[in-house]
């Protein structure tokens, strides 16, 4: 189902997975910029709340597909960014294949779109793809320490090959295809059952429930502000010559995951303690970006410090949460997946 507006102005561009977290906000900077924008998702585990003001802009669209289906549209493209893909562990692990699927058939299908357009492609990949590493901080020639067959292969793996289908797609000299990889993101429009450490700690500590913690709370993760990462999209799919290499995305502050706990309980009023639980697999013990690679080639690195953007991060779930509360479908009551301290990326 498509809402369509016919105005042009600007370059035209397609951003897959623009109803989810980190794609909302890239439609409206993108729209900011004078841009005409179609926002293509399935509402898998995107919604359509965070369009909602932007389909009053005549300059933007929204279509409702998924990705693993061919993607067809009539007027020329500039550029097509792909987010499509459930980036939180219970989301993708809920259909692992359909994950799976969705980094490899989707990723294929809009790399031909933007063959057929001759438009600039940029692949959102994601620190995942280096495992749980034994290179620290993570440098995009490392080649990663992942599991292949498990539990979160879906996604890792899916997230890697994507990547081959970028760089051969270049190669060939069929696409003009970059790929960023993300580091964990968090800020308004995240969802409150996604499993990300943030958005769970902050819930949890809204509704007065035990911070969940994982393990020792000991490991380590790098929190990178949405408004920071849209930017250094945004410059990675401008950025000429292409670098031909993937970029490194995110903030290099390194926390664990304890210190993230006790800042959100220092900016909550809660009664909300901390627990711990046992350590998922393959929970990679240290994340952190080297972020060296997106100085040099973008000028970008992030602005807003952790304890800035929880500020407004936790603003945003005080107003979200009754609203998202009150319009819930009784029929059909929210399925509530494990909570996990491995803050995913998108």
């Amino acid at each position: 189902m498509a809402k369509r507006n016919k105005v042009n102005r600007g370059k035209v561009i397609l951003v897959a997975g623009g109803a989810g977290f980190v794609g909302s906000h890239l439609c409206s900077a993108l729209l900011d910029a004078g841009n005409r924008v179609i926002c293509l998702d399935s509402y898998l585990t995107g919604s359509p709340a965070n369009i909602s003001g932007l389909e009053r802009n005549p300059y933007f669209t929204a279509i409702e597909q998924d990705v693993c289906d061919e993607v067809e549209l009539d007027e020329p493209l500039d550029q097509i960014y792909n987010l499509a893909c459930p980036a939180s562990p219970p989301s993708y692990q809920a259909d692992p294949i359909h994950t799976m699927m969705t980094s490899v058939a989707g990723t294929g299908n809009l790399l031909r779109l933007a063959e057929k357009h001759g438009a600039t492609f940029l692949q959102a990949s994601t620190s995942e793809i280096y495992g749980d590493p034994e290179e620290h901080p993570q440098q995009e020639d490392y080649w990663g320490h992942v599991n292949c067959t498990g539990p979160r292969a879906c996604y890792d793996e899916g997230k890697r090959a994507a990547e081959t289908l970028c760089f051969d797609s270049l190669r060939s000299g069929s696409v003009d295809a970059r790929v960023a990889r993300i580091f964990n993101t968090y800020g308004p429009h995240m969802r409150p059952s996604d499993g990300r450490i943030v958005s769970n700690f902050i819930v949890q500590a809204l509704k007065n429930d035990p911070l969940t913690v994982y393990g020792t709370g000991e490991q380590t993760r790098s929190f990178c502000y949405v408004s920071d990462l849209v930017e250094g999209l945004i410059r990675l799919m401008n950025c000429e010559p292409n670098p031909g290499v993937p970029v490194n995305l995110g903030n290099p502050g390194e926390f664990t995951v304890i210190e993230l706990a006790e800042l959100v309980l220092s900016k909550v009023r809660t009664a909300s303690t901390i627990v711990h639980k046992p350590l998922p697999p393959d929970d990679p013990q240290r994340r952190r970006p080297d972020i060296s690679r997106a100085k040099t080639l973008l000028a970008w690195e992030p602005k807003v410090v952790l304890e800035e953007g929880l500020s407004h991060t936790i603003a945003w779930f005080k107003k979200a949460l009754p609203r998202q509360r009150a319009t819930r479908n009784p029929r059909r009551p929210a399925k509530q997946p494990q909570l996990s301290s491995i803050s995913q990326d998108l």
